[in-house]
């Protein structure tokens, strides 16, 4: 807006006297026009609204403007009560109607009071019969849960009871088992004050137990006189049929019992088959009867269908009592089983064996048909298990020892022979015919003890009572056969002897302490032919006599010189010297010697005795020469080269 001229004339005199200034008027117009219009801008928004009432800036407008904005807020207020008026009449309207709604509510509280006040013993009586109503409801569950907890639901006695074709169903098992949970729960009540009905459920329980465990145990006693076939087929009802019975040891066992006599039948068949017609019907092998002339095929057959039997009835016995619980009195009663399934063959079993032992079959078959039993022995007891107590078990224990026994006699036997008819040793002192023949029976056990399934153990102890049975009677069959030769003779030949023992036992194991043995001997007669072969020598080498005296007068106290002595003049042991210096170029050794099986003793021998011869001469030499003994001296060779001729 531009400022009017009165303002210019103003402000013009206001800056020409000081004295306008101090006039009121003129400090509002000075206020006025300082004022920043810029910065208010409601100023300006009432400015721009003021601006728009008039078209012309006159005095006229001027002076109505005040007129004109009071008319204007008039105008506005007219326009605000129109608008509300509605308003207002539609609260008035409310008003009316809240009041009428209280007025029907005061009016309705007045009746609900007066009709509470007539109904309040109907009330009190509904309440009472729904209280009424929860607590029966409540012990009408309680009911029921003790019914079903402690009685049982009539499709369940149903189950329980038998049925006209005898089966069992399968749920029957789980009604039993929930028969016996509530003879076992319902002794709480007997600790409480429901004593009365605690000993009713649990005589009814029992007498519905007892009916029920009748009626499994005549259902399973059934059902195991049927398994009468080779192949069994047993069901999960029949393993929860064990389980359950467990519980009553009498009823077990008689089932046990029971399928023992089924599978007693079907074995005793089953064997008689095997050893008359074989695999008759598959053609998978022949009757065991046609081997009886050869006795280790035979009972090794029979042995070899028992294991299979005992396996497979084992097999059979633990599916049948899988579910069973496993205890100590369940083993016994399974080791006690397959004895009275195997008690029907003991006898057959045992004829059939002992035939073959009569019959004697000889010494190695004896000892053949020892590792056989043995080893089934172990692996059937192995099978069955327990304390060892089955009468199957025994029976092998029973034959394996017997077979041994025998085994052992027969050893004895051969002994006795050896010694009661010694052969007289053979020309070239070689060992005797017996003497190979009982070492060919030896390596014959060894080798068939080596191929055998024998533990460990129990072979080593066999093999040294076998030594101990054998080697020791031939032993004192060479030392008798050699007592009347000559001592080189009865040194080649105990020598060739025990060195043919020595080298059979060499190839086999557990033999090392008897070779040890063996050794010493050799090495005892050894020194026997290197002493003869020595002596012989030396008495060809004629220094024999000369060594002999020149050792008996040639001791510590010698006073007197040895030319002195008889057979020890000079002539004499210079003509020994001669004559042995001939031997010497070309030893003999003696016949003995060279019969000696063994090249190596052979070596031994003539380097020992050389030796020997040796220091014989150097003794001689030695003797001669000491200026103590007064000879002569001649040319004779040194005991060095004595030893390289020798050589």
């Amino acid at each position: 807006m531009d400022e009017s001229p009165l303002a210019t004339k103003m402000t013009t005199t206001t800056t020409q006297s000081p004295n306008i200034q101090n006039n009121p008027l003129s400090r509002k117009l000075k206020k006025i026009l300082e004022t920043r219009l810029d910065n208010d801008k409601e100023m300006i928004d009432v400015l721009k609204t003021v601006s728009t009432f008039f078209t012309e800036n006159n005095i006229r407008s001027r002076r109505s403007l005040r007129g004109e904005i009071e008319r204007r807020i008039l105008v506005i207020n007219e326009q605000f009560v129109d608008a509300f008026s509605p308003m207002i009449k539609d609260l008035e309207n409310i008003h009316y109607d809240v009041g009428e709604m209280s007025n029907c509510c005061k009016d309705m509280m007045l009746r609900l009071n007066t009709t509470k006040g007539q109904t309040q013993e109907l009330i009190t009586k509904t309440s009472s019969l729904q209280d009424e109503e929860t607590k029966v409801e409540l012990q009408s569950q309680v009911a029921d849960n003790f019914i079903d907890k402690f009685q049982l639901k009539p499709p369940e006695l149903k189950l329980l009871r038998a049925a006209k074709d005898g089966n069992l169903h399968p749920d029957f098992f789980q009604v039993l088992q929930k028969v016996q949970h509530i003879h076992t729960d319902v002794k709480v009540l007997l600790r409480t004050n429901h004593k009365t009905a605690g000993l009713e459920i649990m005589e009814q329980m029992a007498l519905q137990q007892e009916a029920a465990f009748e009626r499994l145990y005549r259902w399973n006693q059934s059902q195991c006189r049927g398994m009468t076939s080779q192949t069994l087929d047993i069901t999960d009802m029949q393993q929860h049929a064990m389980k359950a019975l467990q519980s009553r040891l009498v009823l077990f066992t008689y089932c046990l019992d029971e399928y023992a006599t089924a599978r007693r039948g079907t074995i005793v068949q089953g064997f008689i088959d095997a050893l008359t017609r074989g695999g008759a019907v598959t053609h998978e092998y022949r009757p065991i009867e046609l081997h009886a002339h050869d006795p280790v095929r035979y009972t090794g057959d029979i042995l070899a269908w028992l294991h299979q039997a005992v396996a497979s009835e084992k097999e059979n016995l633990l599916q049948l009592l899988h579910e069973c619980e496993k205890t100590t009195q369940e083993k016994e009663n399974m080791e006690k089983c397959i004895g009275e399934i195997f008690e029907g063959i003991i006898n057959p079993f045992r004829v059939r064996v002992e035939q073959v032992l009569v019959a004697e079959p000889g010494t190695l078959i004896l000892y053949k048909l020892t590792n056989l039993l043995k080893f089934y022995h172990r692996i059937i007891s192995d099978i069955i298990g327990g304390t060892g107590t089955c009468s199957l078990v025994e029976t092998l224990d029973e034959t394996h020892l017997l077979c041994n026994k025998l085994f052992f006699t027969s050893l004895q036997l051969l002994a006795s022979k050896l010694l009661d008819k010694v052969e007289l040793p053979p020309r070239d002192l070689s060992p005797p015919r017996t003497l190979s023949e009982t070492l060919k029976l030896l390596k014959e056990i060894f080798d068939t003890h080596d191929t055998s399934i024998v533990r460990i153990h129990d072979r080593k102890d066999v093999l040294l009572q076998v030594m101990s049975h054998l080697i020791d009677p031939l032993l004192q069959m060479c030392t008798v056969s050699a007592s009347q030769l000559r001592p080189a003779d009865m040194a080649c030949y105990v020598i060739n002897c025990i060195h043919s023992i020595k080298f059979a036992l060499s190839l086999y194991e557990f033999t090392d302490e008897r070779i040890e043995m063996l050794s010493a001997q050799i090495e005892a007669h050894t020194d026997t032919l290197v002493n003869e072969q020595a002596a012989d020598l030396l008495n060809n080498g004629g220094i024999g006599n000369i060594y002999k005296l020149i050792l008996q007068y040639g001791g510590n106290d010698q006073t007197e010189p040895l030319s002195t002595k008889y057979g020890l003049d000079r002539t004499t042991i210079v003509a020994g010297f001669q004559q042995f210096e001939e031997v010497a170029l070309s030893p003999d050794m003696l016949q003995q010697v060279t019969l000696l099986a063994s090249a190596t003793l052979k070596e031994v021998v003539t380097a020992r005795s050389r030796d020997l011869v040796a220091e014989a001469y150097a003794t001689v030499y030695r003797a001669f020469f000491n200026p103590n003994n007064r000879y002569e001296p001649c040319n004779a060779k040194t005991p060095e080269q004595i030893r390289l001729l020798l050589c």
